[in-house]
């Protein structure tokens, strides 16, 4: 079993930048792929980034390429979510998931409660 626990959110104004941060505890040895998704008042969640356990796989939604970074430490159990150049488009709540590393929110077993992000225009 995975815990997680979103830290980070705000209100910033367009252009800006905020960084999310992810804590998981675990129970488990086997290796998880942690993703973010996000979920606009209204609207589906839909995949943002996703990260694999090394880190070496890296993938990310069109609408956030060149502007979201996703990083992970797991000497720190923790996955962070770069976010530069923020759109009022990005406005949603975040969420971090663990699982297989795929872009469908199905493929996770475990999410954390979300941190709001908000930009202003």
């Amino acid at each position: 079993q995975v815990q997680l626990v979103e830290s980070g959110g705000g209100l910033v104004q367009a252009g800006g930048s905020l960084r999310l941060s992810c804590a998981a505890s675990s129970r488990t040895s086997s290796p998880y792929a942690l993703g973010w998704f996000r979920q606009a008042p209204g609207k589906e969640r839909e995949f943002v980034a996703v990260i694999s356990w090394s880190g070496a796989r890296l993938y990310y939604a069109d609408s956030v390429k060149g502007r979201f970074t996703i990083s992970r430490d797991n000497a720190k159990n923790t996955v962070y979510l770069q976010m530069n150049t923020l759109k009022p488009e990005d406005t949603a709540v975040y969420y971090c998931a663990a699982g297989s590393g795929a872009t469908t929110a199905r493929s996770y077993d475990y999410w954390g409660r979300g941190t709001q992000v908000t930009v202003s225009s």
